[in-house]
């Protein structure tokens, strides 16, 4: 036996934009960001260190939206004209720094190497769908794929017993869809836990959850090994809490180690340097500046500005990628020992859960941390092993009763986030909503009307619901970030919502459908190619337990 386990947890989620009624969408751009600078890096990694037997074991939540996303062939072909499109500015790059700035050749090189194969990834192996590519890892014993909720609805948020079983109910359903398999586990939409949504998480056969570090800690009773052993809710549902020594290494941009001077610079892009005629067959049709993903700067020092950081050098940030990969397993072994003789020879389990879009996107060295990371626990050590959720519930280690607090990985730890004086404005919305659509579909139940349009329209509703639900646009409105774009998209699901229910007043009316009007068949059938998530939705879910 080990002294003691690790498990590397990453959240892989992004809210469900999908704008068929425009050529090009800025925010769409997040979504090829990520597959671009995370998913395919994350997987090439993945996939290289099973073939090397280099075990690298990671449970991984891909949530709901970004199944879906990934799935959806419209997404696909314009994320195919975006990497086409990246990898032919790259090829010029390499070019121009070639001739006029050898500082940054190799980097630019750097870019266009990894943008080819990409592209040959992605056309080839995983043929745009790169749930071919994860479900095959998961088959592989790489990873442990988990779930979260349907559209990363905040559950303590949610006002009705209904709505709150629905995210649950059709994320297992969609987690089947897309990998064949019932989940094991779930990431709570930010951690998000009070007492209760154990039982929802036991109904529909889901055996642990993921937590913040206060959900076990100022459990009842107090836990004996803090959290580093997950604790068994009275249901015996399991939940596992994040270690916060772990989290600080490498989420703080300050102490951690992505703020290395060594590091690519996040903020300096050639989208902003370079002279606008130059990049404009690669900007959207707008011609405006944008973030293009190529940036040539390393971080230099904390309080150096933008205009003074010194060029990237690939070689030196693997260099010290590999270093801080040695560092992070030397202090897990120490932290090993020094729990296991406080916990009387108990092993303890130090969970690591971390957003996916950190690896690549923020910390563009963290997929190559995670390669050193496997490889040297694998070869240079045998102190630590690295296990799944899953695997440790398998192990047969006794697990102490408890019942967690509520809780949420956000600021201060509790819902404030999510819940404050800039966004508060959307819960009535919300709320009656969610209240809405139970007495909908229980009068559905009757069988009254045109059945086969109120279907359409109810399944219809209860997408629009799941999406303004989303906890991304109250997060953004807190944080400042893109406020406008997701307050709009907001309002515009609950209008959706309540035109869809005027829809269904005349559809519960008619034997045969004629009192919705042409303009009203034509505007369900528009909404429903545009907000097109989960096409297997069962409304019934939403109906009241009486």
């Amino acid at each position: 036996m080990p002294v003691g386990y690790f498990s590397l947890i990453l959240h892989a989620h992004l809210p469900f934009v999908r704008h068929p009624e425009y050529p090009e969408f800025l925010e769409e751009d997040w979504l090829y960001e990520a597959i671009t600078e995370v998913y395919l890096p994350l997987i090439v990694i993945f996939q290289r260190l099973y073939e090397a037997d280099a075990a690298p074991r990671v449970a991984m939540n891909i949530s709901p939206p970004l199944c879906e996303m990934l799935a959806d062939p419209l997404l696909q072909s314009r994320y195919t004209r975006h990497l086409e499109n990246l990898l032919e500015l790259a090829e010029k790059e390499v070019h121009r720094t070639a001739a006029e700035a050898r500082e940054f050749h190799a980097v630019a090189r750097m870019y266009a190497d990894n943008l080819r194969e990409s592209l040959e990834l992605w056309n080839g192996r995983y043929k745009r769908n790169l749930i071919n590519a994860f479900r095959e890892l998961q088959d592989e014993g790489v990873l442990e794929i988990i779930t979260c909720c349907a559209t990363h609805g905040f559950l303590p948020l949610i006002s009705t017993h209904e709505a709150r079983r629905a995210q649950i109910a059709i994320a297992v359903a969609n987690y089947k869809k897309h990998f064949h398999r019932q989940p094991r586990g779930i990431w709570l939409a930010e951690c998000a836990y009070e007492p209760g949504v154990e039982e929802l998480l036991k109904e529909f056969g889901i055996e642990y959850f993921i937590s913040d570090t206060h959900a076990i800690l100022y459990g009842d009773p107090r836990p004996k090994y803090g959290v580093h052993a997950p604790v068994v809710c009275p249901n015996g549902v399991a939940t596992f809490a994040r270690d916060i020594e772990t989290s600080q290494q490498v989420w703080s941009a300050e102490i951690g180690y992505p703020g290395n001077d060594l590091y690519r610079e996040f903020y300096r892009d050639i989208g902003w340097d370079l002279p606008i005629d130059y990049l404009k067959p690669h900007l959207h049709e707008d011609g405006n500046r944008r973030h293009l993903g190529l940036k040539y700067h390393r971080i230099t020092g904390r309080n150096v500005p933008q205009n003074r950081k010194e060029p990237y050098i690939p070689a030196l940030a693997t260099e010290k990628a590999a270093e801080n990969a040695m560092h992070f397993i030397g202090e897990r072994i120490k932290q090993a020992y020094k729990l296991r003789e406080t916990f009387e020879g108990h092993p303890p389990l130090v969970v690591s859960p971390y957003d996916a879009e950190l690896f690549g996107h923020w910390w563009y060295e963290g997929p190559q941390f995670i390669d050193f990371l496997f490889r040297k626990m694998h070869w240079d050590q045998s102190e630590i092993a690295a296990i799944t959720p899953g695997d440790f519930l398998d192990s047969g280690l006794p697990i102490q009763v408890q019942r967690p607090t509520a809780s949420s990985w956000g600021e201060n730890g509790y819902y404030k986030v999510w819940l404050n004086e800039g966004n508060s404005w959307m819960y009535p919305y919300q709320h009656d909503a969610e209240r809405r659509m139970t007495q909908y579909c229980d009068a559905a139940k009757a069988g009254r009307g045109d059945a086969e349009m109120m279907s359409r329209i109810l399944k219809q509703m209860a997408r629009e619901l799941l999406l303004a639900q989303s906890s991304d646009w109250a997060f953004q409105i807190y944080q400042g970030t893109t406020v406008e774009y997701s307050s709009r998209r907001f309002q515009s699901h609950i209008q959706r919502f309540d035109l869809l229910a005027e829809m269904l007043s005349a559809a519960h009316a008619s034997a045969g459908g004629q009192l919705l009007t042409p303009e009203q068949r034509e505007l369900l059938t528009e909404i429903e190619s545009r907000d097109n998530i989960f096409a297997e939705i069962d409304f019934s879910i939403y109906r009241s337990a009486n």
